[in-house]
């Protein structure tokens, strides 16, 4: 059955002309309806050389779990301007329970899978990359580190312990080697990859989550926004490989804009910890600082011994500041500039540590009322 998302069924930030769905509500599953749904989500751009054979894939590799659970495989078409939106649509109308959803433009990683999770009904929410640069049985694993752990989020990681990545170009991975390392420093905890999407969801949990982001930087605020509510976030080792992703139509494409994505990592790092970016550099600073500022208290003080000739003390060290300065003017200057920023940017990082403790009180307090209003359990 097609039919058009009303503007109550959608986002506040999609236009009600922009998304049209597939709407199919049947799950398959052996046994009773007790089993856990998985909702399996493929957000997809511009796939068509190899979307149909990697749904195929996905769609055998949740066949053989069935003993174990129900499924469904929700596609965001997500503005695609090649045929795979159509081949989409011709594969879910053989299978009863996947389901397409389409955006007439291209809003984003961040819009789909908002507009996913508002759409899913499992129990559990797993988002897959439709090139399949992680393969399906990554499905399993991370299912069964969710259960096991009752985490609300799991992450794949291909940069822990057992991990792995393979036939990727070495800028992209140094780029990202180097992102998440980043990022790791910049969150509390011990998570080591936190860019990755192909991640297994709570389903209840994140379809209580406000969120806002439209691109990739989405989900470093999942993981933010999960740390503010004290949700238990685990990973499994995962091996990332693009060979695994080539299609002999086609060579494996990116939709990762580098520069824009760079700069939402380094934001998403300022959101975690501004004290990265205002109070260490400051303190820097200041010691820097502390340290020029010395030689100049040195150079006033041998200048003021040798002028022993004055004999009134103002007038003394008003020339040794005078004779110091003509003998060093940059040290000078360097010092007293070197001062000010340092007293700068320690301002500004205790106002943004002040803004950074009002907006986690107001999300807390935000997440409490939506809690009190739906009935949902507290995080744990």
């Amino acid at each position: 059955m097609n039919r058009i998302v009303s503007a109550l069924d959608i986002s506040s930030n999609t236009p009600p002309s922009a998304i049209a769905v597939t709407d199919r509500r049947e799950v398959t599953g052996v046994g009773s309806p007790d089993k856990p749904l998985v909702s399996v989500v493929m957000p997809a751009y511009n796939e068509a050389p190899v979307i149909e054979h990697n749904l195929w894939r996905v769609c055998e590799h949740m066949a053989r779990l069935e003993t174990q659970l129900r499924w469904e495989l929700v596609i965001i078409n997500d503005g695609s301007s090649d045929e795979t939106g159509r081949l989409a649509e011709r594969f879910a109308r053989a299978h009863g329970n996947v389901r397409v959803f389409h955006h007439f433009t291209n809003f984003g990683v961040g819009q789909a899978l908002r507009f996913a999770a508002r759409h899913t009904l499992g129990d559990y929410v797993v988002v897959l990359d439709t090139d399949l640069s992680y393969s399906p049985d990554h499905i399993e694993l991370l299912l069964g580190r969710i259960r096991s752990t009752r985490a609300k989020i799991v992450l794949t990681s291909p940069y822990m312990q057992g991990g792995k990545v393979s036939n990727v170009p070495w800028l992209r991975r140094t780029l990202s080697t180097w992102a998440n390392r980043f990022l790791a420093a910049s969150i509390p905890g011990h998570l080591s990859t936190l860019t990755s999407m192909v991640r297994i969801y709570d389903g209840p949990f994140l379809r209580s989550m406000n969120l806002r982001s439209m691109g990739l930087e989405i989900m470093p605020e999942i993981l933010y926004k999960a740390k503010l509510l004290g949700a238990r976030i685990e990973e499994v080792p995962a091996h990332l490989d693009w060979g695994a992703a080539q299609s002999k139509h086609a060579a494996r494409r990116s939709s990762m804009r580098l520069a824009r994505h760079t700069g939402a990592i380094i934001l998403s790092g300022f959101l975690f910890r501004p004290v990265i970016y205002f109070i260490v550099p400051g303190l820097a600073l200041l010691a820097f600082a502390a340290y020029v500022n010395a030689w100049t208290l040195i150079h006033f003080g041998q200048e003021y011994v040798r002028l022993a000739q004055y004999a009134d003390i103002f007038q003394r060290s008003s020339a040794a500041v005078s004779a110091a300065y003509a003998g060093s003017p940059h040290t000078f200057m360097i010092g007293l500039l070197a001062l000010m920023l340092a007293i700068q940017l320690i301002s500004l990082g205790i106002l943004s540590l002040q803004n950074k403790s009002h907006f986690e009180e107001l999300f807390h307090l935000g997440s409490a009322i939506y809690r009190a209003q739906h009935g949902d359990p507290e995080v744990k």
